[in-house]
């Protein structure tokens, strides 16, 4: 199991060094690097059901830590997908701007008589503001989101974490007095998570509104 896991683990770091080339790569060959990351995506997700296994044929006083390690690296490759997602959609918004922009420039307009006029500037920089509103706002829904996709995944690792805890220390035999401490630090983290998402919501609303 370590060596499958320390090869997926590299993966992730590999993946993550690369998500940083997309901002850089030239519209011609983006398509193709996008598919090249979301395929090794994949093979991620695929090793991880096999860490899985693994893990849970560990040795009883082993097996809890493999699971718990096995859930990092999921919570990791998540971040990655919902990063890859995220910048599709705006390359996918970039592109149907340029391209209705260019419709736009390439339209033939025709007067009646002298006094007809089209506006061609104020319409492309209506367009442009648009366009730029429309973008804020989607990329702070798609942040929104990637964060509270987190605090989700988050707080499903904490609750995980809290049980094989106490699990471990049933095992270990530790004396009540800890027990209490570890379960009120749970209490906290998830009083700390609401709060985020509470926030978050917050200031999404506060933006579309004020962009409205």
């Amino acid at each position: 199991m370590d060596t499958i896991y320390h090869q997926t683990n590299k993966q992730i770091h590999d993946v993550q060094s690369q998500m940083g080339r997309l901002e850089t790569t030239d519209r011609e060959s983006v398509h193709l690097f996008e598919n090249e990351l979301q395929a090794r995506i994949d093979q991620i997700f695929n090793q991880l059901e096999r860490l899985e296994i693994l893990a849970s044929k560990e040795p009883p006083n082993r097996r809890q830590n493999a699971k718990l390690r096995v859930d990092q690296l999921k919570y990791d490759v998540q971040h990655l997908q919902t990063a890859l997602r995220n910048f599709q959609h705006r390359r996918y918004d970039r592109e149907t701007q340029e391209k209705d922009r260019e419709e736009l420039l390439s339209r033939s307009f025709t007067t009646n008589d002298a006094d007809t006029s089209i506006p061609i500037d104020e319409t492309l920089q209506f367009n442009t503001n648009l366009y730029n509103a429309h973008r804020g706002v989607d990329d702070l829904l798609g942040s929104g989101s990637s964060i509270l996709n987190g605090l989700r995944d988050q707080r499903s690792t904490l609750k995980g974490t809290h049980k094989k805890m106490l699990d471990v220390a049933n095992m270990l035999g530790l004396s009540n007095t800890v027990m209490r401490l570890i379960e009120k630090r749970a209490t906290q983290d998830k009083f700390i998570m609401i709060a985020g998402m509470l926030a978050t919501c917050l200031v999404m609303f506060l933006v579309v509104k004020y962009l409205s």
